[in-house]
């Protein structure tokens, strides 16, 4: 079995390895829209405490990610993988337990969080070096067709989780979503085994400061766009609302939908054009997009300034991936793309309150201004990379 990936095409092979963060993202996504009222209704505990359930997933996983990217480093990514997924397991363990078990809320609050801490813990585990695995089997000349397949699995993974996750606590039950946690980690660690691991890579591993600095000029344009998605996640609802338009959610599906096409539609764009020239046009027409939302005089013109902003995106993260590995040691793979995921992280969670600050003082719409004015900033940026790169380097 340790040859299956042989035999499998490279697109195939390749999906084979990233549909492990498919499955954490879902996993992800499954507690989101149940666990809230679940501490509030039933726990007897405020909106504060049903956040910080919540949240806190998050915040692991954004703590995590470093020590992530140094064990696939040291380790095998394919061994890291499969510590997530056990880790995955376990965290659907607990959380049924959470439900199942305590005779009090507190102690019930208590073990939720402990699943919660589980959960954050196994993506930090999963996603980088689910990208790093499929990078090592298959080189890095592929790194952009990776993140492109890694990008779809997240975004359909998100998509999918959340209302997946009310319809099977309706139908089942509310332990029963830490039940289907189990189910999808431990299905996906036996699926992990027949795997090929990736060859470890030969060199000393360099301490996270030296890596964080070097990643730090493409990780800053990585957040300089990644707020924009924060911002149109977080507060389009609610200017659509001060507008008086109706289905705001449109825009996230217009988001997400020209997000998707790019990534299928044009494959080969980064190696073909190269990172930073990419990333540089995407960062264009996500300002574009992002300045339409600002200024629609419809929703209409809002949902195509949304589509923009997604087709913006769409590349922004695996060009600049390429770029970050270009200039990374092969012993330091994980831990610098880990070290890149950080600015998106980062950027994605202060989103909502640093703009929520403009908010109070500015109004709803000068978020998508300041936004847009970020993604200006991080094209320049961009830029300015590509023109200080060695000569012969496109």
């Amino acid at each position: 079995m340790n040859g299956s990936c042989k035999s499998l095409p490279v697109g195939l092979s390749i999906v084979s390895i990233v549909c492990f963060n498919f499955v954490s993202l879902i996993s992800n996504g499954l507690p989101l829209a149940v666990l809230p009222g679940h501490v509030m209704n039933t726990l007897g505990f405020g909106s504060a405490m049903a956040g910080l359930v919540i949240g806190l997933q998050y915040l692991t996983t954004l703590v995590s990610r470093p020590l992530a990217g140094q064990l696939a480093d040291r380790f095998g990514a394919k061994r890291t993988v499969m510590t997530g997924l056990a880790t995955l397991t376990a965290s659907g363990l607990v959380t049924a337990l959470a439900i199942l078990l305590p005779s009090t809320p507190w102690s019930g609050l208590v073990i939720l969080l402990a699943g919660r801490i589980l959960q954050g813990i196994a993506a930090a585990l999963i996603s980088t070096p689910s990208c790093t695995w499929a990078i090592g089997l298959h080189g890095p000349s592929r790194t952009a067709q990776i993140m492109s397949w890694n990008g779809i699995a997240a975004y359909g993974g998100t998509a999918i989780g959340a209302p997946l996750g009310v319809l099977i606590r309706d139908q089942l039950g509310l332990a029963s979503i830490g039940i289907a946690i189990i189910l999808l980690g431990f299905l996906s660690l036996l699926f992990a085994q027949s795997r090929r691991p990736a060859p470890l890579q030969p060199g000393v591993g360099l301490p996270f400061r030296s890596v964080f600095l070097a990643v730090l000029p493409n990780g800053l344009a990585v957040a300089c766009s990644s707020a924009g998605f924060g911002s149109l996640t977080a507060f389009i609802a609610l200017y659509f609302d001060s507008l008086g338009w109706a289905n705001a959610a449109y825009c996230l599906s217009a988001f997400g939908g020209a997000f998707i096409f790019a990534r299928l539609v044009s494959p080969n764009v980064v190696p073909r054009f190269g990172g930073f020239r990419v990333v540089t046009i995407c960062m264009l027409v996500q300002t574009l997009g992002l300045l339409l939302v600002w200024l629609a005089p419809s929703p209409q013109v809002a949902f195509l300034g949304s589509a923009l902003t997604g087709l913006g995106v769409s590349w922004v993260y695996p060009g600049l991936a390429v770029e970050t590995l270009a200039r990374t040691p092969e012993a330091n793979r994980t831990a610098a793309l880990s070290t890149l995921s950080l600015f998106f992280d980062l950027a994605v969670g202060l989103a909502g309150p640093v703009m929520g600050v403009i908010v109070s003082g500015l109004g709803l719409a000068q978020v998508f201004l300041c936004s847009a004015l970020l993604s200006a900033i991080g094209c320049m940026l961009v830029l300015s990379l590509h023109r200080r790169q060695p000569a012969g380097r496109t």
